[in-house]
């Protein structure tokens, strides 16, 4: 096939392969949030772990498609992002940075992966100590995990992206958490990791997104942040962004020689996909990044902020909806939660979840018969959630 015919014909989940390849970037993108989160402990560099996350990232993807004629992209498609209690967000430190773990911090693990230009992302929370997590840290995880496992059945072809909206509202307040504004969940498509259809998770006067309906055979990462304060964060200090994505279409002829050197670099090294700082010449980077983004030519990732003791969750995932229903592809299993509060007296939330995410069809159908090797767990994300739980179920 010609790039002009490849152009032509947008690659989706119709084609066998690209399902492949999605699933095999999740595989990889779940194995490097398990091996992060297995060495985040006290006292443990914050820029180690994420430089450990995209190494593993880069290794294992560039064990993939080696003897294939024509050279295949793959490798990092987000940068490790290690974000810390009240910090929502992106914060990926730069080598020199020596912000370590702590007993008793909440970790936000953010990563994403590709095989030629589809994505895998992953988002998970964890509480940095022995035993169960309880009181406002479990409520604010077990908030994001049901608005997620919500978000899962109401992502599905006919449904609207306001409804979700609207779902994963009630979820937090159920909790009497916040839904976090400024969060949006793309769709994903080959190269390209924010798609013009997107989940708002908060409407307001600032952010206006259009109305869409979800289709058979697209993808999206869900991304849902939930917090304790008031859901409203703010940017503290321009100098902690280290992620930047190149703006395609845009151009300016940059004025100094930093600048020029270090967009070269860019565009050579991440030409599509978000990038960290870290992997730049770290002075001239400082130097040539500002020129850039001040002229739009890079899209930088803020590191935001709710106020100090705030405790803020993440949870994001990869969902395909696949003819025969939605199959969510990136995630990791929760640690035990007691939460203060519960969705028993919440009807319209147990609804949600009591939803499948498999299309049941009729005999008669084409739908393959399930083969001896395949992997229960995969017969097994067919099933409701157990609404009669806390909501602190995951599913694995």
């Amino acid at each position: 096939m010609s790039d002009e015919e490849r152009e032509e014909k947008e690659l989706d989940l119709t084609s066998p392969e690209v399902v492949t390849k999605y699933k095999s970037a999740a595989e990889i993108i779940n194995k490097a949030l398990q091996l992060v989160l297995s060495e985040c402990k006290p006292k443990a560099k914050i820029v180690d772990l994420c430089e450990k996350g995209d190494a593993f990232i880069r290794e294992q993807t560039g064990n993939m498609y080696k003897n294939v004629k024509k050279k295949i992209e793959r490798g990092i498609a987000f940068p490790t992002c290690i974000s810390v209690n009240n910090t929502v967000c992106h914060y990926s430190p730069l080598a020199s940075d020596d912000s370590v773990l702590e007993e008793g911090d909440m970790l936000k693990i953010d990563m994403g992966c590709h095989i030629d230009g589809f994505i895998a992302v992953v988002a998970h929370t964890h509480f940095l100590h022995e035993g169960p997590v309880t009181g406002r840290a479990a409520d604010v995880i077990v908030a994001a995990n049901t608005a997620a496992e919500v978000a899962l059945r109401l992502v599905r072809p006919g449904r609207k992206n306001k409804d979700v909206t609207e779902a994963i509202q009630k979820v937090a307040a159920a909790y009497d958490c916040k839904i976090v504004e400024g969060v949006l969940s793309h769709q994903l498509k080959q190269f390209v990791i924010d798609g013009n259809k997107v989940i708002l998770s908060v409407p307001n006067t600032d952010t206006r997104v259009d109305d869409a309906e979800f289709e058979e055979n697209e993808v999206y990462a869900i991304d849902i942040v939930t917090s304790t304060g008031d859901g409203k964060p703010k940017l503290l200090d321009e100098r902690q962004t280290t992620i930047y994505k190149r703006a395609v279409d845009k151009n300016y002829h940059l004025k100094m020689k930093s600048s020029r050197f270090i967009f070269s670099e860019i565009a050579q090294k991440f030409p599509i996909m978000p990038f960290t700082a870290r992997a730049l010449e770290e002075k001239r980077a400082r130097l040539g990044l500002v020129e850039c983004v001040n002229h739009d030519l890079l899209q930088p990732y803020p590191v935001l902020h709710e106020k100090p003791g705030d405790f803020v969750a993440h949870i994001k995932f990869t969902v395909l909806l696949m003819p025969n229903g939605s199959d969510r592809i990136t995630f990791h299993a929760l640690q035990e939660l007691q939460p203060t509060k519960t969705i028993d007296d919440e009807p319209e939330i147990k609804s949600w979840l009591s939803l499948g995410t498999k299309t049941k069809k009729k005999g008669g159908g084409k739908k393959k018969k399930a083969k001896k090797g395949d992997k229960p767990e995969e017969l097994a994300e067919a099933e409701p959630m157990d609404v009669t739980s806390d909501g602190a179920a995951s599913q694995e």
